[in-house]
């Protein structure tokens, strides 16, 4: 299970959307994901890790590279794009 903070506006905008079309709020959030994930992954990860992502090699990634459990600490730690 993943946990985020997001703008109150975006939430707001997120909340309007899903009483709109009687879905739920998640519904939404996991379409965003798994249509943005592909151009988050190419733009973040090297050409070497995307390919063993894509190969099904995910596990042994998990075991190499640790990350922070706080998804919006956006520290200096990060390496850039």
């Amino acid at each position: 299970m993943v946990a985020v903070r997001i703008d109150p506006v975006i939430e707001q905008r997120l909340r309007v959307l899903a009483e709109a079309t009687g879905r739920k709020q998640s519904f939404f959030l996991q379409q965003m994901i798994e249509g943005g994930l592909d151009a988050i992954e190419e733009t973040w990860l090297s050409p070497d890790t995307l390919s063993k992502v894509r190969s099904g090699a995910l596990p042994d990634l998990l075991d190499e590279h640790r990350t922070t459990p706080d998804l919006l600490d956006h520290g200096a730690s990060d390496p850039a794009p």
